[in-house]
Formats: structure tokens, sequence, C-alpha cells
């Protein structure tokens, strides 16, 4: 087995796409952990797991440099009784097998990177938070805190552990950015609900070289605010998303306009309508260098 491997459990997705293609540009051996595993063009391989029970994937982890999860249930659906229990389910899960896999190993991974997210923090309204902000209390929070609480609980004595509470991902090709440009540009790009709620954003390419840095600096601990230094109010967005794509000013969506919405893509009006305003003091202490500070560089390198 080899120490330059990286294991990527849940990276079929949008960020472990991007997370493959940089630690094969890097030299790393690249093993995904999916549950509908197929031969790649490239040199990363794909191994088939479940996220609840042992298999054959759990052999890759023997000495291997780095485990990062991503695995979770998409928030991108409604969130009802059942879908909640759900989301919390599929992160728990991953978390305890993976715990459970690690400390069988003669030699376990030197660093376990574990995403999470800045629902943590609730509906934060006005209010900045960094990482010694308190649990929020919505449904979102609860389900970070619980996703957070299975990895910290772990017993894990010999592995270095990261969370990365990723705010909201900007990139071409997945997350939410693509939605919001078809919609801006069939001149539907106005503000969701008040405008004033909070957006704490991260480039693509900056959050792909924060883990990168959470796995080879050692100095790398405990949790992290996964978004740029600027986050910015839903209205200052759309308003910068509609300049890039050179439209002009567009009604704004009232908050039953939003719902009616979510319920027609098969979302939860929570994702437009709450404020997540956090910035990364860890991040700022430890040096890490943005190439994506303000909203306006990224969504034109982008858009």
């Amino acid at each position: 087995m080899s120490a330059n491997r990286i294991i990527i459990a849940g990276g079929s997705g949008f960020i472990g796409r991007a997370l493959t293609l940089d630690f094969l540009a890097r030299g790393y051996e690249v093993v995904i952990l999916t549950r509908s595993p197929r031969t790649r063009a490239d040199a990363a391989r794909e191994v088939a797991w479940d996220g609840r029970t042992p298999g054959e994937w759990c052999q890759w982890l023997e000495s291997a440099r780095a485990v990062i999860n991503l695995t979770g249930k998409n928030i991108n659906c409604p969130h009802t009784p059942a879908n909640l229990r759900d989301l919390i389910a599929s992160r728990e899960n991953s978390v305890k097998i993976l715990a459970e896999t690690i400390v069988r190993l003669n030699v376990p991974p030197t660093v376990w990177v574990q995403a999470s997210a800045t629902g943590f923090y609730g509906d934060t309204g006005d209010r900045i938070c960094d990482e010694t902000s308190p649990v929020g209390s919505n449904a979102l929070a609860t389900i970070c805190q619980e996703w957070e609480a299975a990895f910290q609980t772990a017993k894990l004595t010999a592995t270095r552990r990261v969370i990365l509470r990723i705010g909201f991902v900007l990139g071409r090709d997945g997350g939410a950015l693509p939605v919001l440009r078809r919609i801006t540009q069939f001149f539907l790009g106005g503000t969701a609900g008040s405008g004033k709620q909070f957006i704490s954003w991260i480039h693509l390419d900056d959050l792909v070289r924060l883990f990168g840095t959470a796995v080879e600096n050692a100095d790398y601990a405990g949790t992290y605010n996964a978004v740029a230094p600027n986050p910015v109010t839903n209205a200052q967005f759309m308003r910068e998303l509609r300049r890039v794509l050179r439209r002009p000013w567009s009604p704004p969506a009232p908050v039953f306009g939003v719902k009616l919405g979510a319920r027609l893509m098969g979302s939860d009006p929570a994702l437009a309508l709450i404020s997540s305003r956090c910035v990364s003091r860890r991040l700022k202490h430890s040096g890490f260098t943005f190439q994506y500070f303000n909203l306006p560089e990224a969504l034109i390198n982008l858009v």
C-alpha cells in the first residue's frame, strides 16, 4: 500500500471531481469510494462502498496519506422529517464506518479531512460567525452538529483530524451557480426574499487548494470555515451576477415565490432564504491566501 494515496469517500460529486483532478495532477494516487464504481479514463481508481458497511474498500486505507470524506445525501431536497433523517444518517454512518475501519489498521492514514458546512451556525442574520461561534438552532445546524459529533468522538490517536465547514461553493460545472446563471440569463435574476440574507461563498479553486493544504500541512488541525473573506448579501450577489452576464435589473422573487420555486425544483426554500455570514479567522491566522478574495473577480472567472 502507498503512503502517497488519497482516499476520497463520496468523491464522484462536484467537489470530489475537482479534488481528484488536482491530486492526480500533483502526483498522488487517488482512490474514490463510491456507490457506483466505473472504469475511468484517468489514473484514479473507483472502489465500491455504501457508506455503511465494511468491504473491499477497507484495504485501500492502509498506509494512505489522507482520507477525505465528502459523503452525504444531497442537501438540495425538501427538508421533510424523512429527508432530514436521511441527511443525518448518511453523514453519521459514513463517519462511523470510516472510523471503525481506521482503528483496525496497522498503519492508519496520516490525516482525515472531514467535510461539514457553514449551516452549522444556523440562520445568522447580520451576526458574523467564526469558528468559535455556537451551533445554530435550525434543521441545517442539527445536521451539521450530528455530523461533526460523530467525527469528533471517533477514537483515533494516530490520525490528524481537520473539519472544513464549507460555504456556498462557486464552480462552473456543479453546485448552485449554473442554475443561478441560467435563470439570470432569462432575465429572472432578481433577489430572493428580502435580499438581506448573507451568502458565505468560496470559489471552487480556492476550496480545492484548501483541501490540499489541509492534507499536506501538518499544522492544520481542528475546525476551519471554508469561506472567502468577504460574504455578501443575496441582493449583492445577484446584482454582481447580472452585471457579469450583462443583464438588467430583474424583479425580486418574494418569499412565497421562492417557496413555490423550491417546491417545483424539488429543493427547500431555506437554502435560499436563511442568512450565512461567516468568516474564517483560523484560515487568516494560518496564512492561507485566497486567489479569489472578492465576489466580482470570482464571478468573472467562472461566468
